[in-house]
């Protein structure tokens, strides 16, 4: 297993099922131990975890802090399953990559964010296919069991980049 802050080891030859990661701005140890518990109960599947500035160091889960984002999007288009907090990053990258996201929330009331504007995220995607989420980390083991058996499909991929339509409708009105 790499160490907590050694990128290289951890990333390189990366095939990994299973892709988590707490974003890049604030730790999030309440996703990191469930994921990592869930990992010690199914060694065969290989789990990463970006885990960003967090004081949880994974046990059964391989591990790197951060990563170019090159890598990242990479490793989510690569991944059976991506797990992630509630972030717009995440649910973008998601749905850029067509892999299937599962969400926990960061909640105000446990100190992860000054606010819960994650748990008003995930009931606002809910419906869109291919964005799961549970709303409390004990949760978290069941769901990833469900979606890799098959209970949950992918979001349908679009482009990073806008439509050509939408560009010219922007022209178009910018222009008069």
């Amino acid at each position: 297993m790499a160490a907590a802050g050694d990128t290289r080891d951890a990333v390189l030859g990366f095939g990994a099922v299973i892709f988590v990661s707490v974003g890049s701005m604030m730790p999030f140890d309440r996703l990191v131990r469930a994921a990592d518990e869930w990992a010690a109960a199914h060694p065969a599947t290989d789990v990463l975890i970006q885990l960003g500035n967090g004081k949880h160091l994974p046990a059964h889960a391989r591990q790197v802090r951060l990563m170019p984002p090159g890598e990242y999007r990479r490793l989510v288009e690569t991944a059976e399953l991506f797990v992630a907090h509630a972030g717009m990053g995440s649910i973008i990258s998601a749905i850029q990559a067509g892999r299937p996201l599962l969400m926990l929330p960061r909640r105000a009331d446990l100190g992860e964010h000054n606010n819960d504007h994650q748990l008003a995220t995930v009931r606002n995607v809910a419906n869109r296919p291919g964005l799961h989420h549970v709303e409390r980390e004990d949760q978290l083991g069941g769901a990833i069991d469900r979606l890799l058996a098959g209970g949950g499909e992918a979001p349908a991929p679009i482009s990073p980049y806008a439509s050509p339509e939408l560009i010219a409708a922007v022209r178009g009105f910018v222009q008069g």
